[in-house]
Parts: C-alpha cells; sequence; structure tokens
C-alpha cells in the first residue's frame, strides 16, 4: 500500500507538467486518427528522475522514490503508446458517417441540423466509441453563442451513455457557465464519475468569472484533498483570484506552491503573478517576479507596466514602456495593449505631447486603431483637454463598443462640457448602444453639473427600465450626487435610504450633498452612523464634513473633526480640508486664526486659501488684513484679477474711493480683465448657456427682448 501510494502521488507529480495540463487535448487526440503525441511526458519525467538521482544519495527515503518512479515511468510510457495505436485503430475501423457528418456540421456552425441528426439516430450508443462528437457538439454550442440548447444537447449525451465521460462532462461544464447556470454544471461535476484537472480547473474558473471567489477558493481546497495536482492553469487562475479579492497573503501562499511545482519559470504565471502584487499595492515584489523571469514576453511586460498604471505610478509606467522598446525584439512586442496602457499614463499625467508621439508611432507602425486603442486614444486627449481630437479620434473609429461611447463621455463630462454628454447620449440611444448602465454614471453626473434636474430625473427613471438594479454604487452615487446638486435634498436622501450596498463612495457623496444644501446637523447626523456601522472615514470624508460644518456656522464641531482628523484617523489635511477650514473660521469671523492656520500649513504658498480669507476680510470690512492678504496674493499670481477686484470692493464699502480707484486703475494698466461669467436656462426643453457679457449674440437679444415683451404684458394688465 505504501508503494502504491508514493507511486500515485509521483505520477501526478510527473505528468502535472504536460499530460494533466493538457489532459483535453489529449482525450480529443485518443479520437482522432493518425496523430502523433510529442515526447514532453517524457521528458518531464526523465528530468524528474535525474532530480530525485541527485538526491538520492543524500536521502535513502528519496532512493525508495526513484525506484517507485522508474515503474511509474514505464507504465506512462505504455499507456501513452496504448492510447496512440488506438487512435489509430479507432481511425482505421470505427468512424461511421454520422459521427463525420455531425463533425462537419458543427465545424460550419450550423447546431440546430446537428442535433436534428442525432435526434434521428434510435440506438445513441452506436456513438458510444465517439465522444469526440458529443463534446464537438457541446463546444460547438458554446462557440456560436447557443447556449439555450445545452439541454436539449445534455438529453443525447445521457442517451449514449456519455454524460460521465471526462471529455464530454468537460465540454457540458463549459456550456452551462456559459448559458449562466451554474446549478446544472455543479450537477454535472458533482455526477462524474472521474474528475481530472482539467474538470477542477473549469469550475474553478468559472467561478472566478463569475467574481465567486470564495467558492473558487473552497473548491480549489476541495481539489487538493482529492489528491488531483493543479497545473499552471489552475495555479495562474488561482493567483487571479487572489489578486481580486485584494488578498497579497493568499497571494504569496500560491506563489509559494508554484515554485514547488517548478512553475516558476513559466510566463503565463509569472505575469499573474506580476499582476496580482501590483494590484495589491507590492511593485517591488512584482519587479522581483518580472526580474527572475528567463523569457519575457509582450504580456509579462505590459503586466508589469499595467501594475504602475494602476498605482498611479505613471512615470514610472512611460520609464518601462520606453525600456520595453529597447530591449531585443521590443517593437515586436508593443502590441495594442501595451500602446493602450501607456496612452491610459500619458493621459493621466496630461502628457499631450507624448500621447500624441505615441499616436503617431500607431500609426507608421500600422497597428490598426480597434476598440482597445481608438478608447485609449480618446481617453488621452480627453483627459489632456484636447477635446477636438478626441471627437475626431472617434469619429474615424470604423468601430465602437460601449467602452469607446463611455470614454468619449468621459472626456466631455472631465471637460465640463455637459451639453455635449447629453447630445452623445442621444445618439448613443438613435444607434441602439444608449441601455448601458456603465455610462449612466457619466451622464448623471453631467446632469449634476448642469443642474438639469428635469433630465436627471428622465435618466433616473430609464435606467430602472432598462433593467438596473438596486446596489449599483456607481449610478446610485451619481443620483445622490444629482439630486442634491439640484437643490431635491429629500430625492436624494431617498435613493440613499434604498441603497441595498454602502461603500464610502455613497456615504461620501450623500454627506457632501446634505453639506452643500446647508443641512450640516443632517451630515453630521449621517457620519455618526457610518461610523456606528463600522465604516472607516477617508479622506473625502472629512472634506464633505468641514464643508458642513463651514457652511452651517458649526465652528466648535469643525475644529473637532478637523483635530480627529489627524489625531484619531491618522490621515494629514490636504488643501481641501485647509479650505473649508479657513471658510468656516472666517465665516465666524475669527479671521487672525485663520490667518494662522494658513501661515502655519504646508500650503502658505497656496493662492486658493489666501483668497478665501480675502473673501471673508470683505465680508467683515477687516481692511487692514485684507490689504496684507491682498498683497500677498498679488505677489503670487500678478495676473488674477480676483485680489484686485475684492480689495477694490472693499475700498468701496468703507468709504475709501480714491483707493478703489487706484486698484481698479492698476487692473487697467497690466491689461487684467475679469473673467466672464456664464448661466444656463432652459428654453423649450433645450439647455442654452448664455455669457452674461456677451450682448451681441442674436440669442441673447432674442431672449432680453423675449423677457421685455412679458414683462410689457403683465404690466399693462395690472394697469
Amino acid at each position: 500500500m505504501p508503494t502504491l501510494s508514493i507511486g500515485r502521488d509521483l505520477l501526478f507529480e510527473a505528468l502535472g507538467r504536460s499530460y494533466s495540463s493538457q489532459q483535453e487535448e489529449f482525450e480529443s487526440l485518443r479520437f482522432h486518427f493518425g496523430i502523433e503525441l510529442d515526447d514532453t511526458t517524457e521528458k518531464t519525467i526523465i528530468r524528474k528522475e535525474r532530480h530525485l538521482e541527485e538526491e538520492a544519495s543524500k536521502d535513502e527515503e528519496v532512493t525508495y522514490k526513484v525506484e517507485a518512479l522508474m515503474k511509474v515511468a514505464l507504465a506512462v510510457r505504455r499507456f501513452i503508446a496504448t492510447s496512440v495505436s488506438e487512435a489509430k485503430a479507432i481511425g482505421r475501423s470505427s468512424q461511421s458517417p454520422l459521427a463525420s457528418y455531425v463533425l462537419r456540421l458543427c465545424k460550419d456552425g450550423r447546431i440546430p441540423e446537428a442535433i436534428e441528426a442525432l435526434n434521428a439516430v434510435v440506438d445513441h450508443r452506436r456513438l458510444g466509441v465517439r465522444p469526440v462528437v458529443y463534446a464537438s457538439l457541446l463546444q460547438a454550442c458554446a462557440r456560436t453563442n447557443f447556449p439555450r440548447t445545452a439541454a436539449s444537447v445534455h438529453s443525447l449525451c445521457v442517451k449514449s451513455g456519455l454524460d460521465s465521460d471526462r471529455f464530454v462532462g468537460n465540454s457540458l461544464l463549459s456550456l452551462y457557465f456559459k448559458s449562466g447556470d451554474v446549478a446544472e454544471a455543479q450537477c454535472v461535476f458533482d455526477h462524474l464519475r472521474i474528475k481530472d484537472v482539467v474538470s477542477w480547473t473549469s469550475m474553478i474558473s468559472s467561478y472566478s468569472k463569475m467574481s465567486r471567489h470564495r467558492d473558487a477558493l473552497t473548491l480549489f481546497d476541495s481539489m487538493r484533498q482529492s489528491c488531483i495536482v493543479p497545473n499552471e492553469f489552475t495555479l495562474s487562475i488561482m493567483i487571479k483570484v487572489c489578486a481580486e479579492m485584494n488578498d497579497v497573503r493568499l497571494g504569496r501562499f500560491f506563489h509559494r506552491l508554484v515554485i514547488n511545482r517548478g512553475f516558476d519559470d513559466n510566463c503565463i504565471i509569472s505575469s499573474a503573478l506580476i499582476g496580482m502584487y501590483g494590484k495589491c499595492g507590492c511593485l517591488d515584489d512584482a519587479q522581483k517576479v518580472f526580474g527572475e523571469m528567463p523569457h519575457r514576453d509582450a504580456v509579462s511586460w505590459t503586466t508589469m507596466i499595467a501594475a504602475f498604471v494602476q498605482k498611479e505610478r505613471y512615470k514610472e509606467a512611460l520609464k518601462w514602456f520606453l525600456l520595453m522598446q529597447q530591449k531585443d525584439g521590443g517593437d515586436s512586442m508593443c502590441d495594442g495593449f501595451a500602446f493602450g496602457t501607456a496612452l491610459s499614463a500619458c493621459g493621466n499625467l496630461g502628457f499631450v505631447g507624448p500621447g500624441r508621439q505615441l499616436h503617431s508611432r500607431l500609426v507608421v507602425d500600422g497597428i490598426e486603431v480597434n476598440a482597445v486603442i481608438g478608447s485609449a486614444l480618446v481617453d488621452m486627449y480627453g483627459k489632456c483637454g484636447d477635446i477636438l481630437i478626441a471627437r475626431e479620434v472617434f469619429n474615424r473609429m470604423p468601430q465602437k463598443n460601449m467602452v469607446t461611447w463611455c470614454c468619449m463621455l468621459c472626456a466631455y463630462g472631465e471637460n465640463d462640457e455637459g451639453e455635449s454628454v447629453l447630445e452623445l447620449f442621444r445618439e448613443m440611444q438613435r444607434v441602439g448602444m444608449g441601455n448601458d448602465h456603465y455610462s449612466y454614471g457619466t451622464i448623471l453626473r453631467a446632469c449634476a453639473a448642469l443642474q438639469a434636474l428635469k433630465q436627471g430625473k428622465e435618466i433616473h427613471g430609464r435606467f430602472f427600465r432598462t433593467g438596473g438594479e438596486r446596489g449599483n454604487v456607481v449610478v446610485e452615487s451619481a443620483l445622490i450626487d444629482m439630486y442634491s446638486e439640484c437643490g431635491s435634498v429629500q430625492d436624494a436622501r431617498c435613493v440613499f435610504q434604498r441603497c441595498p450596498v454602502r461603500n464610502m463612495i455613497v456615504w461620501n457623496t450623500m454627506i457632501s450633498g446634505l453639506a452643500q444644501n446647508g443641512r450640516g446637523v443632517d451630515a453630521l447626523e449621517i457620519y455618526d452612523q457610518m461610523v456606528e456601522e463600522g465604516m472607516l472615514p477617508d479622506y473625502i470624508t472629512f472634506v464633505g464634513m468641514l464643508f458642513a460644518c463651514s457652511h452651517s456656522g458649526l465652528i466648535e464641531q469643525g475644529r473637532k473633526h478637523f483635530k480627529s482628523m489627524v489625531e484619531i484617523y491618522g490621515i494629514s489635511p490636504g488643501i481641501e480640508h485647509h479650505a473649508c477650514m479657513v471658510d468656516l473660521l472666517g465665516r465666524a469671523g475669527v479671521l487672525e486664526e485663520a490667518e494662522h492656520l494658513i501661515k502655519n500649513s504646508k500650503f502658505v504658498h497656496d493662492f486658493s486659501l489666501w483668497a478665501a480669507l480675502l473673501g471673508s476680510c470683505a465680508a467683515h470690512s477687516n481692511l487692514s488684513l485684507a490689504e496684507r492678504v491682498a498683497s500677498r496674493m498679488i505677489k503670487l499670481k500678478p495676473a488674477n484679477h480676483l485680489s484686485y477686484i475684492l480689495l477694490a470692493n472693499l475700498y468701496s464699502a468703507v468709504g475709501q474711493w480714491h483707493d478703489a480707484e487706484r486698484m481698479r486703475s492698476l487692473m487697467k494698466d497690466r491689461g487684467i480683465r475679469k473673467t466672464p461669467g456664464k448661466s444656463w436656462i432652459e428654453v423649450k426643453k433645450s439647455l442654452t448657456s448664455c455669457p452674461t457679457c456677451d450682448t451681441s449674440s442674436e440669442r441673447t437679444i432674442d431672449l432680453e427682448a423675449e423677457a421685455v415683451l412679458k414683462n410689457a404684458a403683465v404690466d399693462c394688465g395690472r394697469s
């Protein structure tokens, strides 16, 4: 018994890197004709034998294992020889005309005809020697989007007695998972007489794709308890599961398992490890894995670059992209995904020049601008503010998917072109692309920026009519923000209360929405509720809290929260927190404390903080402090109009007309002009922008004339 146990373990050990990892292909070869197997299995066993022979002199137990392995190796070689001879024999004698016909129909994607041909057979066990017929049919169903036929083909497999065959069973698993019938897939798996590594890996992979990561881990544990040795595909999937769970501790366990199994030189697994460490923020470990790779392909390079992009280390990502090009064969390795990742780094850095160079390189190298690259280009130009080029790239794309449309929507949104966002959404609806729920977040943010409550409500209703479900935190947080921006606080709270899932984004959006509508006390209550439910406040939370205290005059609570974010939660106050505190202290008239706060912060040279303080000085008519603040602002930004206008207004308010005129003359002499404002109005269900200083526009004149006529009519009616 001990000999058999060791022999079985060694068999899986020897075949783990070859036979087991190619189980599906091997089963297929058993039923095709004249296809010889390569010598990968034999080389693996020989390599294992030599390794154990080197260790044999050190350990008697290893010597015993070598002897057992010799017997295993002989048995495996005989098995391979028998399988090949079986395949040749089947090819010569057992192919039925019906089997050939069905296989040809499957190859051509004629699924209904293939099922009809098999249904016409009285005795399905005539095809029992050819499970590849049923497996091919199942694979064709999955490949050609015929998952609804899964039950019909499954019944044919049961009639033929092959429903528990490994090859057919694995194909059934794939088909049921693609059709979304997890329960039936689990049932097929449970009834397989022999569950090989492919069966287990198929189940684990499917659970992983469905984001059921805990189920995948449980299944992997059951697989090991069943003495099935994971292959490189199994391990790469589990490493990706660790990445999705952001569990670096578990990822390190699988890394050790990879090394123990001898897969550390496998490019697929190494790339998965790089991606896992990168997503978990362990970039040093990712670089170490990359450096230890004997051979690096395009996937490993792109994964390493993407790891830097994910952690917002964009400059390092670009350096690695350049390094990739400088290596031998680097030009050939730079595919569309590598360019897309580099373009993402350029966009986030605002490097429009390097982004254009990459765009030119794509054209020169003849790389097709597909949906992936086109979306990256639109995103890059949009983030760099070159919205016209972004739209030109978008218009020239031969094929656009939903990601492309959403990138164009985001480009308009990031450049504050809310009206263009709504126009593009209407265009999406015309071409049948307006029902993707990911795009609703961008559209709702555009409605919020325009304070277009009516359009926002229409989008809200459309979201649920098109199958939108509660729990979509992106859309629900955007709805809360939209209603808050439009002043409809009750609707915002209603959406918040109905949220089944509340992450930090939802909590922060609700707190900020209440704050900007002057509901400071309500914002504090939401904050206390969030803490009670175990959520830790973050950087954005305290921005909303301090903003709420500022707009509600809650000076003591503001001081308390500003202090607690450092002493309790260890969050370093940023420019936004200081701005809120300056505004809070300024509104309360504690101007010297506000000045002291700015002088003792690392943002002492920030123009916006001094501008906020100057506004408070004007509100409280504190001329002496206002002059000091304005003088500092002019030194920081001599060409900015704000300091001149605020100080001039303050001089006018206290009756110092000569000083007020002096400030306006100084503005004129220096060529400084005030930035014109712009208002949005709704005319005949359409949003229109009107610059406040532009009276030459025909549209503005028409609107003014219309208002005058209406006022005249009202006056006549009164008289």
